[in-house]
């Protein structure tokens, strides 16, 4: 079943109005379209039948008038011969032709009056399918503009994880460091050494200490942050 039921139903539709009910605005746009050019192929085919007929009748009119005027000059022979009878029967045939002329006149009005009609429609029509194939690349371009965006963020929130977990390990690096450096301090302690040493030791190992727990609080910072 079609979206539409009839052409006036396409000339009256309000194209914004079915997008924004749709799920899928895209994949109807794209149904209205065809069903417009269908549509259009339709009238159009029909205005070919129409069009016909029109020189059809004019053509018969031609003929018609032409057989009036003979019959007309077979009258007045047959009066100047003093055959009233047979100018009488000319005169039939030509009131018959011209009868035929009148009413082809009046088929020909009517035609001249559909073919106006289908004019108009055909012009509404086609306006209504530029009109959905605006709004048809209208869509395809802030799609494309939406995909485009979502894979730019994307691309930043990735980045940004990798940034964070580069900064991570660089600090878990330093406290590794860290850490080795106290250790190589106590290296040797069991074969003793001289008091300065010893206070020099003690010193470095209070400054070690306070940067070790500096960068510890920085990665529970991290951390509570990432949670």
């Amino acid at each position: 079943m079609g979206i539409f039921s009839r052409m006036a139903d396409i000339i009256n539709s309000n194209l914004n109005a079915l997008l924004d009910k749709a799920e899928d605005p895209q994949k109807l746009i794209q149904l209205i379209i065809q069903e417009m050019e269908d549509t259009l192929v339709e009238v159009r085919s029909s205005s070919v039948k129409v069009l016909a007929d029109r020189k059809t009748a004019k053509r018969r009119i031609l003929q018609l008038q032409k057989n009036v005027d003979e019959w007309d000059n077979k009258a007045r022979i047959a009066v100047q011969k003093g055959r009233e009878d047979l100018a009488r029967a000319a005169l039939y045939e030509k009131q018959t032709q011209a009868d035929e002329i009148r009413t082809i006149e009046t088929e020909l009005a009517a035609l001249d009056e559909h073919i106006e009609q289908l004019d108009k429609e055909i012009e509404q029509l086609q306006q209504k399918l530029n009109d959905a194939r605006a709004k048809q690349k209208t869509l395809s371009m802030r799609s494309k503009t939406v995909e485009s965006r979502l894979k730019v963020k994307t691309q930043i929130n990735r980045d940004s994880i990798t940034d964070a977990f580069a900064r991570y390990e660089g600090m878990e690096r330093r406290m590794d460091r860290l850490e080795g450096q106290i250790d190589s301090m106590d290296l040797g302690k069991g074969a003793g050494g001289d008091v300065q040493s010893q206070f020099d030791a003690l010193l470095n190992n209070d400054k070690i200490n306070d940067e070790l727990s500096r960068l510890k609080l920085e990665l529970s910072a991290d951390n509570a942050n990432k949670g």
